[in-house]
């Protein structure tokens, strides 16, 4: 390798790092500047990628967890060849423009997943690396090695504060993802000056204890840092951990200064900074040589590409059906769900966490790709699929996941597995430690993967755990989240919508499920996908009185409507498990649903009232739980909080002007 332009890429990396940021008034430009040489070593010698083809399935997963750092993704992409211009590199941070100011999945071509909060980006890359061990067991042969590729992750100091890190790490490691590799840029400051004012830890004896192989690397220098790679790359037992000993602001006036970390460096350190590196061009102008360099290195990446084609074809003569079948998952392909035998049907009163785990057994009899598993709560969330092994160090054909008591990292995971391709995957806990998981179900929105949290314990029907098991707030809270689908059903059939619009819509969904056997219901089922839909009505068919529930509370309004019913009251009940699915119905069908002339309306959740309004209007009632829960058996707690069909009833006469 030629060690002059060698070096000068790397200084071309760091000068328009520094000018975009410096352009946009606004960014982060010590980062790009000190992993600049890591960079270089990364995607010049070591990752398997072709910009021609950015979705080559076999191709190298690279992940920025310090996602701040986003110009330096942005530069190796304008420099190897993605389609990323200066012009788009000028429009750094600026509206509309694929260079936002953390990457963006979905938005710029080769941006592997979306990274803003810290250590989320680390969690993304260990759920990548499962997602390549459990494709390669299912899909591998002897004679051929289809899916065979590493995940490479840079993270910084903040990321390693952050306890997401540690959690991914521990379990990373527990399941020994040894073509996982971290690239640490340990520069020793972050916002508020030199780490060693709050984080003082030896953070490689802690990922030695964890299961890692950790070395040492002077971060300044490129052949270091591709060395370190080559004997990780060789190194597939346990995952690997290269600590960077690197310069923030590298070269500038601010170098190893926290005031580097996140602004502009200005015009006259940048000046200095070009005559440091004895860069003589202006701003955004980099030299052809440059350019030329970084093809040459690109072409690797093509040709082994066309090696593996060629394999593949091969594969695929001597393996057709193991060949179609990686076709199907890499495509995100998905079963006829009504061609599954009885997967409506339900016939005894059940609890929702119990329906769902029949609805995902089913329909993992078709779904040979579904993967999921639980924060060590399995058993109780209903989550385990029956016949299928655990996905574990030893078994990587397993599809049960246990992630253990790592709710904030398993939400992350659970994302990194989506967004590798090939996998349908979800993740479970009790609903009121979704709190834990809000980051990485925010994230799953942002990037409309179609992750499935199943949550369990949905209220207070927990009864005698008490408040902190109580979730009251929880339902508003993530309706409140953009693209996210909260999906609380009322029986099995409504389970069975749920799944369904998990696994065929875009984005994530949420299946709020209870601990308490609920009544099955005949009028349920496919009406439930549009989000709200008449259960049931009364014979004229313009009530006096609309009566809208969800999941368990759907059973209060169905009482309640029958004692209105005999009182001569028309009324109407409206079960509505999912309000983002219905208010993305048109305007005909809502209105159909909830007639405008009919203001007289309740609603009934056990939950926060807020949101609610929005159905029941000025004129109607909210009844739920606009306080934390109390200790009791749930029966008890339905009365306590006036969660009852009698209090329904006052309720409907009250609007009525009935005394």
């Amino acid at each position: 390798m030629n060690e002059p332009i060698a070096t000068k890429t790397i200084n071309a990396i760091r000068i328009l790092a520094a000018d975009a940021v410096q352009k946009a008034k606004s960014g982060h430009p010590g980062m790009p500047m000190g992993c600049a040489p890591a960079a270089y070593a990364l995607w010049g010698r070591n990752l398997v990628h072709n910009p021609a083809d950015p979705a080559f399935a076999n191709r190298d997963r690279f992940v920025i967890s310090n996602g701040h750092g986003s110009m330096l993704l942005y530069a190796l992409l304008h420099f190897f060849g993605y389609g990323l211009q200066m012009e788009d590199i000028k429009q750094f941070r600026q509206l509309g423009s694929l260079t936002p100011g953390h990457p963006e999945y979905g938005h710029t071509i080769g941006v592997e997943t979306t990274t803003g909060p810290l250590g989320q980006g680390f969690a993304n890359a260990v759920g990548m690396a499962i997602a390549e061990t459990h494709l390669a067991a299912t899909f591998n042969v002897d004679a051929f090695k289809v899916v065979d590729h590493h995940t490479y992750c840079i993270v910084g100091d903040g990321c390693m504060m952050e306890g997401i890190t540690n959690e991914a790490a521990s379990l990373a490691g527990t399941l020994e993802l040894g073509k996982l590799i971290v690239l640490y840029d340990d520069n020793e400051i972050s916002i508020e000056g030199p780490t060693d004012i709050a984080f003082r830890e030896d953070v490689g004896a802690r990922f030695e204890a964890l299961g890692w192989n950790v070395r040492h690397v002077d971060g300044n220098d490129w052949t270091a840092v591709d060395a370190a790679l080559k004997l990780a790359r060789r190194s597939q037992s346990r995952p690997n951990l290269i600590m960077m000993k690197t310069t923030i602001g590298f070269g500038s006036p601010l170098a190893g200064m926290e005031s580097s970390h996140g602004a502009p460096l200005g015009e006259e350190n940048l000046a200095v900074t070009r005559k440091t590196f004895g860069w003589e061009y202006p701003p955004f102008e980099i030299p052809a040589d440059v350019y030329a360099h970084c093809a040459q290195l690109a072409d690797r990446g093509k040709r082994i590409e066309r090696k593996w084609q060629e394999t593949f074809e091969n594969y695929r003569n001597a393996y057709p059906e193991r060949a179609a079948a990686f076709d199907r998952w890499i495509g995100g392909a998905l079963p006829d769900f009504s061609a599954i035998p009885d997967l409506w049907k339900f016939e005894k009163p059940e609890a929702t966490r119990n329906t769902s785990e029949v609805v995902l057994n089913r329909i993992a009899k078709v779904l040979p790709n579904l993967i999921g598993g639980s924060a060590d709560l399995a058993p109780s969330n209903k989550t385990i699929m029956k016949g299928r092994p655990d996905y574990s160090a030893a078994n990587r054909l397993g599809s049960n996941m246990h992630f253990g008591v790592r709710e904030h990292a398993m939400a992350a995971i659970t994302n990194g597995m989506q967004v590798h391709g090939g996998l349908h995957a979800y993740c479970s806990t009790f609903f009121v430690f979704s709190d834990y998981m809000k980051n990485g179900m925010r994230m799953s929105a942002i990037m409309d993967l179609p992750v499935t949290y199943v949550l369990t314990h949905d209220g207070i029907g927990v009864g005698e755990d008490g408040p902190t098991h109580q979730p009251i707030e929880h339902l508003t809270g993530l309706r409140a989240v953009p693209n996210l689908k909260v999906f609380r059903p009322a029986d099995g059939k409504e389970t069975v919508a749920g799944w369904i619009a998990a696994l065929t819509g875009h984005g994530p969904t949420c299946l709020v499920l209870s601990r308490q056997n609920l009544p099955q219901y005949e009028n349920s089922g496919l009406a439930a996908l549009k989000g709200g839909y008449v259960l049931a009505d009364c014979p004229k068919g313009v009530p006096d009185l609309i009566l809208l529930a969800t999941g368990s509370e759907v059973a209060i309004a169905v009482d309640a409507k029958k004692r209105l019913d005999a009182e001569g009251i028309a009324t109407r009940v409206v079960s509505m498990p999912c309000q983002e699915l219905f208010d993305l119905q048109d305007e005909a069908y809502r209105q159909a649903v909830l007639p405008p002339a009919v203001t007289r309306r309740i609603s009934i959740e056990a939950g926060s009232t807020l949101g609610w309004y929005k159905y029941v209007g000025l004129a109607g009632k909210a009844l739920g739980i606009d306080r934390f829960g109390l200790s009791a058996p749930y029966q008890q707690l339905y009365t306590e909080f006036g969660l009852t069909a009698d209090r329904v009833v006052l309720e409907g006469h009250a609007l009525l002007g009935k005394k």
